[in-house]
C-alpha cells in the first residue's frame, strides 16, 4: 500500500542541506508504488509537533530544482526543539501526526541529537506496532558525528564547504595581514566548532606548504589563553606577524554564554566572544611587534554562503538523500544513510547505511594523530582527507537581475487531521529553561 513520506531538518544548517533535501524528494519520487506524497515539515521536528505540513509534491518543479544551490535551511526551516526521554507526550504526538497523515517513511536531516531523535522515533513506532520507517540523513558542518576509525560515516555533508570556506578565507585574510602587520600585526578569527577542531583545522587547506605563519587553536589542542600568546609572540619575533584560528569552543572563561534548544553554548548570542578574549589578553600582555591584534568573528556565514559551497559536498548531500530514502524504502526502519571513502586519489566514495543507534548522539573530535606535536597545526594525514571535499571549481549559482537566486517554496499548510496541540518545550513551565536555551 502507498504510504506518504515527511522530510524534516534539524539544528544549525549548512551551505548543502537543501541539496541533501532535494535528493530526498527526488529519491521519493523514485519509488512510485511506495510512497505517494511528500511533505516538509516546517521548521524541523517543531513542524511535525504542530501538524504544520508542506506537500512538496505541489511545488513548482523549477524552483525545487534550485535547493540543490540554495544554502542554509530558509526553503523549509530547521529548529532546535530538542527531545529527551522525559518527553513521553511529544513522542506519541509525532507518531499520532504520522498516523493521522498517512506517513510511512521520515527522513530526518541533521547531525548527532538528530540521529539520536530518529532512532527513538523509529524505536517507539516499532513498540507501538506502526509501519514507520525513519531514517536518518547526515547533516553538520562541525564533521563531528561518527566514529574515530571512520567506519560509520568518513564525513558529513556540509563540512566540505565549511572547509572550503575557511581556506579561502585564510588565503584572502593572509593577503590583508601581509599588507597591514605594520599596524595590525595578529589576526584572529573565530571558527565554528564547540568541542571538536575539525573546522579550525580547515585552515591550514588554505597554505598545505605551511609558508603563512598560521596558528590553530583547536579545543582538541590543550592550550591556554597564556600558552597562545607565547606562541603568537615567537611567530611575532620570527616573521612579524601572525594568523590566529581560534575554535568557539577554545577555553578563555566566562563568555557570559547562552544556549541553544540542543543545551549547546550558543557563542554568537553569548555576551563575549573567544576572538575578542583572544584579542584583549594579546593587546593586554603586549606583543613583541608593531601594532595590535585584531579579531573578526564570521559567524553563521561559515555555514551560510552558497558561493563558498563545494561542489563536491553538493553532490554528495543530493547522493545521501536519495540513498536514505532507498534505505528506508528498502531496508525498513532504524538506519542512517552514510558516505563512505573507497580512495584519495582518484577520490570516490560509496553510500551505505549503519543502525542509527550507532551514531545516535555520537560525537567525534580531530584525531590525535592528525594534529601536531606543539598542537597548532594539523599532519599531511589531514590534508589527504580534508584536500578532496572542498571540490575544485566554484559552484553555478543562479543569478537573476545581479543577484544570487534561491528556491522559494510556496508555505501553504495541509489540512490537519488532529487537535491542536502544545509541545511541552512551549508550555509556561518550561518557558525559562527554553528562554535560557535561546
Amino acid at each position: 500500500m502507498k504510504r506518504n513520506a515527511i522530510v524534516a531538518q534539524s539544528g544549525g544548517p549548512s551551505p548543502v542541506i537543501n541539496a541533501s533535501l532535494l535528493g530526498v524528494l527526488e529519491g521519493c519520487r523514485g519509488f512510485p508504488d511506495h510512497i505517494d506524497k511528500v511533505y516538509a515539515a516546517w521548521h524541523g521536528i517543531e513542524g511535525i509537533l504542530l501538524e504544520e505540513l508542506v506537500d512538496m509534491s505541489a511545488q513548482d518543479p523549477g524552483e525545487l530544482r534550485l535547493l540543490r544551490t540554495t544554502t542554509s535551511a530558509g526553503a523549509v526551516g530547521t529548529c532546535r526543539y530538542k527531545l529527551t526521554e522525559a518527553q513521553s507526550e511529544d513522542f506519541e504526538r509525532i507518531i499520532e501526526v504520522m498516523q493521522a497523515q498517512n506517513a510511512g517513511y521520515f527522513f530526518y536531516i541533521g547531525g548527532n541529537d538528530s540521529m539520536d531523535t530518529a532512532h527513538k522515533v523509529s524505536r517507539l513506532a516499532a513498540e507501538r506496532g506502526v509501519e514507520l520507517a525513519a531514517t536518518g540523513v547526515p547533516k553538520t558542518i562541525d564533521n563531528d558525528v561518527g566514529d574515530p576509525e571512520f567506519k560509520l560515516i568518513d564525513h558529513t555533508p556540509g563540512y566540505g564547504s565549511a572547509a572550503r570556506y575557511w581556506s579561502y578565507i585564510v588565503q584572502n585574510v593572509n593577503e590583508e595581514n601581509r599588507g597591514m602587520s605594520v599596524s595590525e600585526s595578529v589576526a584572529v578569527l573565530q571558527a565554528m566548532g564547540r568541542k571538536s577542531g575539525w573546522i579550525p583545522a580547515a585552515a591550514r587547506l588554505a597554505d598545505p606548504e605551511r609558508e603563512i605563519p598560521l596558528q590553530m587553536y583547536f579545543t582538541e589542542g590543550n592550550h591556554t589563553l597564556e600558552t597562545l600568546a607565547e606562541n603568537v609572540n615567537r611567530e611575532l619575533v620570527r616573521s612579524g606577524r601572525c594568523i590566529v584560528v581560534v575554535s568557539e569552543g577554545f577555553d578563555v572563561g566566562s563568555l557570559g554564554e547562552m544556549h541553544d534548544g540542543f543545551g549547546h553554548v550558543e557563542y554568537g548570542a553569548s555576551q563575549s566572544t573567544v576572538a575578542q578574549a583572544v584579542v584583549n589578553y594579546l593587546n593586554k600582555v603586549g606583543l613583541k611587534s608593531r601594532g595590535y591584534a585584531s579579531g573578526q568573528v564570521p559567524g553563521v556565514l561559515q555555514r551560510s554562503t552558497s558561493i563558498f559551497s563545494s561542489t563536491v559536498d553538493i553532490e554528495e548531500a543530493y547522493q545521501v538523500g536519495r540513498k536514505a530514502v532507498e534505505v528506508g524504502v528498502t531496508e525498513g526502519s532504524g538506519w542512517m544513510a552514510t558516505i563512505l571513502r573507497k580512495s584519495n586519489s582518484p577520490y570516490r566514495v560509496h553510500y551505505d547505511k549503519v543502525p542509527l543507534d550507532q551514531v545516535a548522539a555520537s560525537a567525534r573530535q580531530l584525531p590525535p594523530g592528525w594534529i601536531t606535536a606543539d598542537g597548532l597545526d594539523v599532519t599531511d594525514s589531514f590534508l589527504s582527507y580534508a584536500r578532496p571535499l572542498i571540490g575544485e571549481k566554484w559552484p553555478q549559482i543562479p543569478i537573476e537581475d545581479g543577484l544570487q537566486r534561491f528556491a522559494r517554496l510556496r508555505i501553504r499548510f495541509i489540512d490537519k487531521k488532529l487537535p491542536d496541540y502544545l509541545p511541552v518545550r512551549f508550555r509556561p513551565t518550561n518557558r525559562s529553561d527554553e528562554t535560557q536555551s535561546g
